[in-house]
C-alpha cells in the first residue's frame, strides 16, 4: 500500500533485537517497545495526589479481574494508569510496597478462591513484576490522525486501547492466533504456583475482552477466531472475516520431488509449534520407510535454545536423530516446501498459518493438525488430524508417502484453492478499504483483473448468485 504511510511499534524482550524484514519506504517510523531490559520513566514513585491517583487505580483494575462481582470497571482503570504510564511514574509506583500491600489484600480476600492457595510475598513480587512489565507498552502514543491496527490481541492491544479511549483514535483488531487460548497453553507448564497463574490469566482474560468490545472493528483471518471473539465480548456486526494470502508468482509450484522420502516443515523453533509430536510421528514412518528424512527450516527464536535441545535429544532417543536436520532460516521459503514430498505442520494453535497457504500455493500436499482456522484452509487437498496425536500424524504422513497419485493431485488442487480464494492482493485490497472506512474517507476502488475473477467465480456458485438476483430485485 505505497499510498498509506505505517508508523510500527514493535514489542520486544529487550529492545536490543535486529530488524530482520526490509523495511519499505512509507514505514515512515519504527518504534521498539521493550517489555523487559531497563526500567522506564523516572525513578522515583509518585507522591501526593498522584500517588493516590495511582493505589485507586491500581486496587480497582486488580479488583476487576480477581474478584468480578466488585463491580469495578477494568476499562477505566487501564485508562486511569495508562495518564499515569505517559507521565512516567507507573513503573515506580508498581513497584512500591503499597503496590504489594494492596495485591495482598485483595488476593486474601476470604470468598476469593486464591485466598484457600495462602499467597505468599514471593507470589505478589512475582506477579506484580509481571504485571509491571506487561503494561509498559501503555506509555506509548499513537498519532491521532490516524488508525490504530493492532495485529495481535493481548498486549498489543494496550496502545491502540489508550488511542482509542483517550484520544478518540479509530482502533482496528486483526487476530490470527487466539491470544488468550496461547496464554493458557503457555502458563499449563510455567513454573509460578497457582495464584500467579490465576492473576496472569485473569488479567490477560479482561484485556483481551476489553479489546473485542473496544475495537470499531475486528478482522479475524477466520471463522475460527470469530467465534472466540463473540464469546469474549464482540459485537458481531463489527467482525469482517480477512483471510491472509500469499503472492502466487512468490510461491511457485515447486516442480519435481526429492529423490528421497521426505517430510518438510517451516516455521520458528517454538513450543506452540509443538515439534515433539512431529518428531514421534517421524519415528512411526521411519519404522515403516526407513530412508525417510525430516527436514525442519526455520529460525530459533532467542531464549528457544533449550527447546531445540529438547527436541535432538527426543530424536536421540528415539533412534532418528540421522535422518533430521535443522536447516535454519532461509531466504528462499520456497524452496523448504520444495524439499519434501508432504509439507507437515503440528502446531497447538494456529490462526491461519502461512506456512500451510505458502506449502499448498507451492503444490505439495500437507498434513496438519486441526487446530484454529487450518480445515478452513485446506479443505478437501490436504489430510488433517487431530493434535498431539504422533500415530495418526504417521498414519497420515505415510498414506501419503506411499500413494504418489494422491500426493500429486491433492497437491495440484491445493495451489488451485491458493490462486481462487487466498492470494495476498485480495487480503490487500480489503485493509485498504477498511482503513479509508475508518479513517473516514472516500473509499476509491478500481477492480483489478484478480477480483473480477474472483466475482465470477462467487457467481458461479448458486448461493452467491441467489443472493446476488435477492439483492438487485430480480
Amino acid at each position: 500500500m505505497p499510498e498509506v504511510d505505517f508508523h510500527i511499534v514493535s514489542l520486544t524482550g529487550s529492545g536490543r533485537e535486529p530488524v530482520v524484514w526490509q523495511l519499505p519506504p512509507n514505514v515512515r517510523r519504527h518504534t521498539s517497545v521493550p517489555t523487559w531490559g531497563p526500567r522506564p520513566g523516572r525513578a522515583r514513585p509518585p507522591y501526593g495526589r498522584a500517588r493516590r491517583r495511582f493505589t485507586d487505580a491500581h486496587e480497582r483494575l486488580l479488583l476487576a479481574f480477581l474478584d468480578p462481582g466488585s463491580g469495578c470497571d477494568f476499562g477505566a482503570a487501564l485508562d486511569e494508569l495508562t495518564l499515569l504510564a505517559r507521565d512516567g511514574v507507573l513503573t515506580a509506583a508498581l513497584r512500591t510496597e503499597s503496590a504489594l500491600r494492596s495485591l495482598m489484600w485483595i488476593w486474601t480476600m476470604p470468598h476469593l478462591a486464591t485466598a484457600a492457595a495462602r499467597p505468599t510475598v514471593h507470589d505478589a513480587l512475582t506477579a506484580t513484576d509481571l504485571l509491571e512489565h506487561a503494561l509498559r507498552p501503555l506509555a506509548t502514543r499513537i498519532p491521532e490522525d490516524g488508525v490504530a491496527h493492532a495485529v495481535s490481541s493481548g498486549l498489543a492491544t494496550l496502545p491502540a486501547l489508550a488511542a482509542r479511549r483517550l484520544d478518540g483514535v479509530p482502533f482496528l483488531l486483526t487476530e490470527h492466533g487466539i491470544y488468550l487460548r496461547e496464554r493458557y497453553l503457555g502458563y499449563r507448564g510455567g513454573a509460578q504456583r497457582w495464584p500467579v497463574k490465576a492473576f496472569m490469566l485473569g488479567f490477560y482474560r479482561e484485556l483481551n475482552s476489553l479489546g473485542y468490545r473496544t475495537a470499531d472493528l475486528i478482522t479475524p483471518c477466520n471463522r475460527y477466531n470469530r467465534r472466540w471473539e463473540e464469546r469474549g465480548g464482540a459485537d458481531p456486526g463489527r467482525i469482517r472475516t480477512v483471510y491472509n494470502g500469499v503472492d502466487p508468482a512468490a510461491f511457485p509450484h515447486a516442480g519435481p520431488e526429492p529423490a528421497v522420502p521426505t517430510l518438510s516443515w517451516c516455521g520458528r523453533i517454538d513450543p506452540i509449534k509443538d515439534l515433539e509430536t512431529l518428531i514421534r510421528a517421524y519415528a512411526e514412518v521411519r519404522a515403516e520407510i526407513p530412508e525417510t528424512r525430516l527436514r525442519l527450516f526455520g529460525p530459533v527464536p532467542p531464549g528457544g535454545e533449550a527447546y531445540r535441545t529438547r527436541l535432538e535429544k527426543l530424536a536421540a532417543e528415539l533412534g532418528v536423530a540421522d535422518g533430521l536436520t535443522f536447516e535454519g532460516r532461509v531466504t528462499e521459503v520456497w524452496r523448504a516446501y520444495a524439499a519434501g514430498h508432504v509439507v507437515m505442520l503440528s502446531s497447538i494453535s494456529e490462526g491461519f498459518p502461512y506456512s500451510l497457504i505458502e506449502a499448498m500455493s507451492c503444490g505439495r500436499a500437507t498434513v496438519s493438525t486441526d487446530v484454529g482456522g487450518v480445515r478452513e484452509a485446506v479443505g478437501d487437498t490436504g489430510l488433517v488430524v487431530p493434535p498431539r496425536e504422533p500415530e495418526k500424524m504417521a498414519a497420515a504422513a505415510l498414506t501419503l508417502l506411499r500413494d504418489p497419485g494422491r500426493r500429486r493431485a491433492l497437491g495440484e488442487a491445493a495451489r488451485q484453492r491458493v490462486v481462487d480464494r487466498f492470494t495476498l492482493r485480495r487480503s490487500i485490497d480489503a485493509f485498504r478499504t477498511i482503513y479509508r472506512e475508518l479513517a473516514g474517507l472516500p473509499e476509491v476502488y478500481e477492480p483489478t483483473l484478480e477480483t473480477v475473477a474472483d466475482w465470477t467465480l462467487e457467481l458461479r456458485d448458486p448461493w452467491y448468485a441467489a443472493v446476488a438476483t435477492e439483492g438487485a430485485g430480480r
